[in-house]
């Protein structure tokens, strides 16, 4: 037996490094959660129609519709809507696990899990390249569309 685990000198100094770091454990965890919390990401689809800001739940916080979608029928908004939310979730599990990897480190088990679960949880897979042809052809940019138009019978 090693006559170290019945010093008390040995013990108490065993046990403060064992608190100091699980201090230090507790602060890099409360740091890395502030950070996480303050994440905000946005992202464009590639026509440039919407730009979509989330948080860092991947819950949609800004929805910013340009102009061009006065031109384009409701499916092709709502498929450029969808593309950059999926961007901006991407960017969010992204940037959070680097928060993680930055704050318990890259050796940190705990923070390999995290990082995982964050990931896990954020990403929607990869983003859509082009929406889907509507059955209806929409107008080239220099004809008038009437939005209305998909709604009647």
């Amino acid at each position: 037996m090693n006559g170290d685990v019945l010093d008390p000198d040995a013990a108490r100094e065993r046990l403060a490094a064992w608190r100091e770091r699980a201090e230090q454990v507790a602060a890099n965890t409360q740091a890395m959660s502030e950070r996480i919390n303050e994440v905000r990401v946005s992202a464009s689809d590639p026509q440039g129609l919407a730009e979509v800001t989330v948080d860092s739940t991947g819950s949609l916080v800004d929805l910013r519709l340009t102009d061009e979608i006065k031109r384009k029928a409701p499916a092709v908004v709502a498929q450029a809507v969808m593309t950059a939310l999926g961007q901006a979730r991407n960017q969010a599990a992204d940037r959070s696990q680097e928060i993680v990897t930055d704050t318990l480190g890259a050796d940190s088990a705990a923070g390999r899990e995290i990082a995982q679960r964050l990931g896990d949880r954020l990403r929607s897979g990869p983003a859509p390249e082009e929406p889907a042809a509507p059955a209806r052809r929409p107008p080239d940019d220099d004809e008038d569309y009437d939005v209305t138009s998909d709604f009647r019978s």
